[in-house]
């Protein structure tokens, strides 16, 4: 790890500020006016989430951008821009709640003249777009947000993608790393914010506990409210019932909020704590977290991203513009954008001319493409949910280097539920037609 904390922050600013720039300049004009390829990106700038999961993501779409319309990108992604047009990002805070990311993205749609947006890591702001998507008629890709709701309300979504996993894999997943590393752990406790993404989360990681690991038993669970940023009465509670393993879903500052709050009060030295969204702060935690945490990234994203050509293009390419490695935000990003490509170059039209949104939804559904992470498979909600492995390991730090030890990897067919079933059914019923091995 090269990077601290001055540095984290210089990017930070540095990063927001960049790409402010880029979109003030972007103007109004539409693609068929200026001959670009015009995208929205929806991340936090601003507000708790921006640090771990809004900036790195912005900075990551800053640098892909830049370096696709460079034409400097490994096969098969090495044509210029897309489909040989030059790539223009509108960049939107994500920050402000629901209703105001919808205004925002009508603006985008409307007024702005985007051919497609990519966006969105919370579950209630791209709940609250994919009505408004299909509505608009607009080809738009959640990159991050996690809730399994996504394409259950939605079933017959055209025009929505997620290049992302859901919540239950991340759950599921956790569960296999535990039953695989932990198989005589017997006392879980949870923490998870008040929400849905909490409450969903928590209800998918205890089913899928007493489904593999029947003999341990859940003796304590808290619900603070999202963003509250003191956590010592839920510590104490948690402390008292001496569980083995403490589970959270926390994300953002919340999550870091978490981690130094319960290592400093001596619950994360008694309990191995778990967080499903943990990679996202690799960069920062050094010694406020615990060696033997286990992290996750929902997905096989950041630090555990495989080492194939495209990954070790991209670690380079945003190492080098930011001093930082990737985390798994910056990585899913530039996977849904790799997958705007894809669709938009394998959508049958001509070179330099810019397909519709019809034509970008026939060539993303159901497709199979290759990322950062690895393939991606367009194989659930009717082909509008990727599918892919997840990966666990253990934070490590020592002598002033962050490492990943002990991780495990289970294949999508191991922690997805088949089509059309729910993922609290297939847990229910003993993942059926599970591949494991």
């Amino acid at each position: 790890m090269k990077n601290n904390k001055s540095k984290f922050s210089k990017y930070l600013v540095s990063g927001v500020a960049a790409l402010a720039l880029a979109a003030g300049a972007a103007g109004s004009a539409s693609a068929a006016e200026n001959g670009k390829f015009r995208v929205g990106i929806v991340t936090f700038l601003s507000g708790p989430a921006a640090g771990p999961f809004g900036v790195p993501s912005a900075n990551a779409a800053k640098v892909l951008v830049d370096e696709l319309n460079k034409g400097n990108l490994p096969a098969p992604y090495d044509k210029v821009g897309i489909n040989g047009l030059e790539i223009e990002a509108v960049v939107i805070d994500e920050a402000g709640g629901a209703t105001k990311q919808v205004e925002e993205y009508r603006n985008l749609v409307q007024r702005q003249k985007v051919d497609a947006v990519i966006g969105y890591v919370s579950s209630g702001d791209c709940l609250a777009i994919a009505p408004v998507a299909e509505e608009l008629k607009t080809f738009t890709i959640a990159y991050d947000c996690g809730t399994p709701r996504l394409f259950a309300d939605n079933p017959d979504a055209a025009y929505m993608f997620r290049t992302g996993l859901d919540a239950s894999v991340d759950n599921i997943g956790a569960v296999r790393y535990l039953a695989a590393t932990r198989p005589d752990v017997t006392r879980l406790a949870g923490i998870q914010q008040n929400y849905s993404w909490g409450q969903d989360s928590w209800a998918d990681f205890t089913a899928a506990a007493s489904a593999l690991m029947p003999e341990a038993e859940v003796v304590e669970e808290q619900f603070p409210k999202i963003y509250q940023g003191q956590y010592g009465a839920e510590i104490s509670a948690l402390s008292v019932k001496r569980p083995e393993v403490v589970h959270s879903s926390f994300w953002g500052g919340d999550m870091e909020a978490l981690v130094l709050q319960a290592n400093a009060r001596g619950l994360l030295e008694d309990a191995t704590g778990l967080l499903t969204c943990g990679e996202a702060s690799f960069a920062t935690y050094k010694d406020q977290a615990p060696n033997g945490m286990i992290i996750g990234a929902r997905g096989p994203f950041g630090q555990f991203a495989p080492d194939n050509e495209l990954n070790t293009w991209f670690e380079g390419v945003y190492q080098n513009a930011y001093d930082l490695e990737p985390v798994y935000p910056a990585t899913k990003m530039a996977q849904a954008i790799l997958g705007l490509k894809y669709a938009a170059e394998n959508a049958g039209v001509g070179d330099k001319e810019i397909a519709s949104a019809e034509q970008l939804a026939a060539a993303m559904k159901g497709a199979t493409f290759e990322s950062v992470s690895g393939t991606v498979e367009m194989a659930r909600a009717n082909g509008h949910q990727a599918m892919q492995g997840i990966t666990y390991g253990e934070y490590h730090y020592e002598d002033g280097v962050a490492s990943i030890k002990n991780a495990v990897s289970f294949a999508g067919e191991c922690v997805t539920p088949p089509e059309g079933v729910a993922a609290a059914d297939w847990i229910a019923d003993g993942f059926p037609g599970a591949q494991c091995n």
